[in-house]
């Protein structure tokens, strides 16, 4: 065909300069997308901030959405298929951002209420593409990983008690994190799958922790059970009811983040290539093209020379990325969340630092989460 008419989230990075060896290419804020605007495109290139179903297609000439993220809730999928309008995700791309984020997190939890990983289990819910990643890092940190994934033990088969069942999880989790795609319907739903009655059976007071989709855990609940001293802690990066998030549950909550986890260079490089390839393999158009160079991080090399080695890894790890640092803007200015997203200072991941003069048994432990030395 010629080349489509594209419409592309302004905010995607790397898009600009790349996308117009494709087609014809218009940028809007995602939160601009209307009717009028995509009615006469053939592809869109999106994030999760509009939602994309009859009240916004229909009449129009999209033919692709492709979505720059792993997860698809933002797509009226049903519609799509029933309306010859195809739609594709990016997954795993932002899956060793997110492991970044767990493990950032773990070690703040760590420091902050006075323990060592290497005591404590984490229950991983939901391990696909990120999931895998968490409970791979969560190993080397020294933790017990139990894992629950129905549909996997269920296509995969579990006679080596791969996976846990959820009562084992609440059972005896000291951290709880969930990696789940948002379902409402279905015999594995996850919409709501930390309730009240979820949070009401668990044994060892855990944290949770949801760098997932706002709606996997019950915010209302979250909130009474931490009151309750149910639970330890949260780390929340997804919230329900975005940008509109709740004063109360951030005021609560250990770590607050804007819907920042997958939000690294490298995973938005590759959800912006994933995307570029799906618009090109769709629509036959044999082009091959340029990718920009991802700008390295402002301070490559991490000089472990003067820290104590109980705390280098921490040390490394928060200098890749420093969740506190987030928390502290996002709950002084909870209505700049959307901006916060929008104007996010995309990080660098474990590879793209050098490690020098770390203790030799840490050095082992972060060339194992990827860094170079």
């Amino acid at each position: 065909m010629s080349r489509p008419k594209i419409l592309a989230d302004a905010h995607i990075p790397y898009l600009k300069g790349v996308a117009e060896q494709i087609g014809e290419v218009a940028y809007l804020p995602g939160n601009q997308f209307t009717r009028e605007a995509i009615r006469d495109k053939d592809a869109l290139i999106v994030r999760t901030v509009t939602h994309f179903g009859e009240e916004i297609l229909s009449g129009s000439s999209v033919k692709l959405i492709c979505s720059a993220t792993i997860g698809y809730d933002h797509i009226d999928t049903v519609y799509c298929d029933t309306h010859g309008i195809a739609w594709r995700t990016a997954p795993g791309c932002n899956a060793n951002s997110v492991e970044q984020y767990v493990t950032a997190s773990l070690l703040c939890l760590a420091e902050k209420h006075q323990f060592k990983l290497k005591d404590k289990t984490i229950g991983i819910v939901g391990v696909g593409n990120v999931g895998s990643k968490v409970a791979a890092a969560c190993r080397k940190l020294g933790m017990k990983v139990l894992m629950n994934d129905p549909p996997r033990a269920e296509k995969e088969g579990n006679e080596d008690g791969h996976f846990v069942d959820i009562e084992t999880i609440r059972r005896e989790s000291d951290m709880i994190t969930f990696h789940t795609p948002l379902t409402k319907t279905g015999r594995h739903a996850t919409w709501h799958l930390a309730d009240e009655s979820f949070l009401h059976a668990l044994a060892r007071k855990p944290f949770i922790m949801n760098a997932a989709r706002g709606a996997i855990t019950d915010n209302q609940a979250l909130k009474k059970a931490l009151r309750a001293g149910r639970i330890s802690g949260v780390v929340i990066d997804c919230w329900e009811n975005e940008p509109d998030i709740d004063k109360e549950l951030l005021a609560l909550a250990d770590i607050a983040t804007p819907h920042v986890a997958g939000y690294s260079a490298d995973g938005k490089w590759t959800a912006t290539k994933m995307s570029l390839e799906n618009l090109i393999d769709f629509f036959g158009l044999g082009v091959i093209p340029k990718f920009s160079e991802i700008p390295p991080p402002r301070l490559p090399v991490i000089d472990l020379r003067k820290v104590q080695p109980e705390t280098q890894l921490a040390h490394a790890v928060w200098h890749t990325y420093d969740p506190v640092t987030e928390t502290v803007a996002l709950k002084s200015s909870p209505e700049k969340f959307h901006w916060f997203r929008s104007n996010y200072p995309l990080r660098r991941e474990y590879p793209a630092y050098r490690v020098i003069h770390a203790s030799p048994s840490v050095a082992n432990e972060l060339r194992q989460l990827g860094f170079k030395q």
